[in-house]
């Protein structure tokens, strides 16, 4: 496995981010790019990055918070239990909108050209990344085969920069992994975005977790569950494998 660290040159100013590819797969097959969770990159990421290398892909991991570095580091357990954590990250999530991603992923997307990552792209997100993974889809149809959520918040929320609102763009197919029960993402947003996704004839699954909480899947987080993170990987590995060919 090899990790890259690449310093992309975005809208406003220069995000970093890191490259994982198997030494096994050279040239990878196709590229990811991973949208982090709220508390930014960090070793949990990383090895879940690691573990996509491992199936034949380049796996870029950006920091979406790069405009407020340096920030942190926060210990995914305990930071929004602690108000002073709480009030940083949540500044930091507010502070960096769905439009300043869709900006910064056309950067992601031609730093991987740059190091030679050609073919189709898929797109995770795990929490806020969930979101932005979709908005990338749908802003860069072109490039973008496959988009992923897992946990993601507000992803038919009322807002002007909800996902759902931009169905009618994508051309991925779309997965999104939703925890039992989730205050960011209630049964009415998950209707509303099941409705837009199928009028805009989106080719696309949701699931329930029942069982799973916000932040299931990352390794590092207090409600981790490994049984159903299994399943996540199960079912990311088979949307890539399907369609980033």
């Amino acid at each position: 496995m090899t990790k890259q660290d690449l310093q992309i040159n975005t809208r406003d100013g220069t995000a970093t981010a890191e490259l994982f590819r198997s030494a096994n797969a050279s040239p990878a097959k196709a590229g990811v790019i991973l949208y982090m969770d709220a508390f930014g990159p960090r070793a949990a990421l990383d090895g879940m990055a690691e573990r996509l290398a491992g199936e034949g892909y380049a796996v870029l991991v950006p920091d979406l918070f790069y405009r407020n570095a340096p920030y942190g580091p926060f210990d995914a357990r305990t930071a929004f239990t602690e108000e002073k954590t709480k009030a940083a990250l949540m500044a930091l999530v507010t502070g960096t909108t769905q439009e300043m991603t869709i900006s910064d992923s056309g950067a992601f997307l031609d730093a991987l050209a740059a190091e030679g990552v050609a073919g189709p792209i898929g797109t995770v997100g795990y929490c806020m990344g969930g979101g932005r993974a979709l908005n990338a889809a749908a802003s860069y149809p072109g490039q973008i085969k496959a988009a992923a959520s897992f946990h993601g918040g507000n992803l038919a929320s009322d807002a002007a920069d909800s996902p759902h609102r931009k169905a009618a763009a994508i051309k991925a197919r779309v997965y999104v992994g939703v925890a039992g029960v989730d205050r960011s993402f209630p049964p009415e947003q998950s209707a509303r975005l099941a409705e837009a996704l199928r009028v805009a004839e989106v080719d696309h699954v949701i699931e329930n977790y029942v069982g799973m909480a916000h932040g299931w899947c990352v390794p590092d987080h207090s409600v981790f569950n490994a049984a159903g993170a299994e399943r996540h990987w199960k079912r990311l590995t088979t949307l890539f494998a399907e369609t980033l060919i």
